[in-house]
């Protein structure tokens, strides 16, 4: 049976995780252990916390170089919240970090400051509204509903085509990104209701062959 591998690397929230997995009936393992996530049909990438500490405990443990094999190698990869913005080249936090480097950009700060000088709250927290922009299978079915994020830090893409949805807190955000058979949400669909629930079976569907349902 085809199982998702959650990667562990001490940085996320496997609970709510695990859980939307489970409502789904999808199996899964929860493992920093390299044989052990090798066994799985996709691999899902949670991450809260700092860029810089995440990217050393997954060179340190060799999960870097895993999860980049593993994507070349077609496995399906889904980032969420600070796992999305791993999948990029370089994240300014705490000082330039080199990424994962699956997808070309850079993650910045919100300036919380406008344009015309207004403040604004940063980091930014609650629910905001999907914009689509391109057809994707993880987003088959999902309407432009309302997603649940909180983070300080968002992604500058080096290549707008990887942009599928995006949001706007002053500046557009990039909400859902991908290419190819690796994907990312800057929001937390575990916590998002019906619109992230749809897109976690959309995934579950992709690592299954099951297709959308």
């Amino acid at each position: 049976m085809a199982m998702i591998g959650i990667i562990d690397y001490g940085m996320g929230n496997l609970y709510s995780v695990r859980k939307a997995l489970e409502r789904l009936g999808c199996p899964y393992i929860v493992s920093g252990d390299i044989k052990e996530l090798a066994r799985a049909r996709g691999l899902l990438l949670p991450g809260v916390g700092s860029f810089r500490d995440a990217m050393h405990i997954l060179r340190e443990t060799g999960l870097a170089d895993f999860i980049r094999a593993a994507a070349e190698n077609g496995t399906p990869l889904l980032g969420i919240c600070l796992g999305m913005q791993l999948l990029f080249d370089e994240s300014e936090e705490n000082g330039p970090t080199k990424g994962l480097g699956l997808l070309r950009g850079r993650v910045v700060r919100f300036p919380g400051v406008t344009k015309t000088g207004e403040r604004y709250k940063v980091p930014h927290m609650g629910w905001n509204r999907l914009r689509f922009h391109r057809p994707s299978p993880l987003l088959h079915g999902v309407e432009e509903g309302h997603v649940y994020f909180v983070h300080s830090y968002y992604v500058v893409p080096g290549d707008e085509d990887v942009v599928l949805a995006s949001s706007e807190y002053d500046v557009d955000v990039p909400a859902v990104v991908g290419r190819g058979n690796v994907w990312g949400t800057q929001f937390h669909p575990e916590k998002s209701g019906a619109v992230g629930m749809r897109i976690l079976n959309n995934y579950v569907g992709i690592v299954t062959g099951r297709g959308n349902r």
